[in-house]
């Protein structure tokens, strides 16, 4: 189960679905982004989303999720521990404060303005970013800028630190080593019950997305963990 960023949508997660090695994988669009564009967004509506998408292939799941999608897959192993077999979540070690809230707005009111509100400034920004096998599927499937307020919004209501402590699984903390967002990883993985950190050198805030074949092999290696688990348990 892969959960993307703000803005973005299950579209960007070609590559990593290419590299699962034909485990049954699905990446649902959040409310507001891509299919889902129009609809409000809200935490618990983002958690329902995920829920509904783990039902879909068979109720029991990895859930990975970069930036808002690995905070949303931290809430959905917290109020859903069965459904969830572990978590993989990347780039979202930094509690969304009023300021990183703000910063978000500000960025947001500068982008509508704008007679396109942004849209060519996104796409031109995630073509220099990602490889073309990821840049264009993520651009098709739309940049949904117009949801940043609901989703700064909902981030003031959502508590990582207090959803890990609920949630007995594994978690990965996968984060790139130049990524801003990694900067409260000691304290996320301090409040994990069964936590991992890892760090991939030289990649920054798409680490997924950038750093496809790295990334593939930690979410394979958490899976595997999790396979054998089961088997153990049986």
């Amino acid at each position: 189960m892969f959960v993307h960023g703000i803005r973005l949508s299950g579209g960007c997660w070609t590559q990593q679905i290419r590299l699962s090695h034909g485990r049954r994988a699905a990446t649902p669009d959040l409310p507001g982004h891509g299919r889902r564009r129009g609809e409000a967004f809200s935490a618990a509506g983002a958690v329902d989303a995920i829920v509904e998408a783990i039902d879909e292939v068979g109720g029991h799941a990895v859930v990975v999720g970069h930036s808002l999608g690995g905070s949303i897959a931290i809430a959905t192993a917290a109020r859903n521990p069965d459904r969830v077999a572990a978590v993989v979540a990347s780039g979202c070690t930094l509690v969304p404060n009023m300021w990183l809230r703000g910063i978000f707005r500000l960025g947001h009111g500068a982008l509508s303005r704008l007679p396109d509100r942004g849209a060519g400034i996104s796409a031109n920004a995630l073509r220099r970013s990602l490889p073309d096998e990821i840049a264009k599927p993520t651009i098709a499937a739309g940049i949904a800028s117009e949801v940043i307020p609901e989703v700064m919004d909902a981030a003031a209501d959502i508590d990582s630190i207090d959803d890990l402590g609920a949630y007995p699984g594994h978690v990965l903390f996968l984060n790139g080593g130049h990524d801003a967002f990694r900067l409260g990883e000691r304290r996320f993985l301090a409040a994990s019950r069964d936590g991992a950190l890892q760090i991939v050198p030289g990649a920054g805030h798409y680490v997924p997305l950038t750093h496809g074949e790295t990334f593939a092999r930690a979410v394979r290696a958490v899976a595997d963990r999790c396979d054998t688990a089961t088997r153990n348990n049986t």
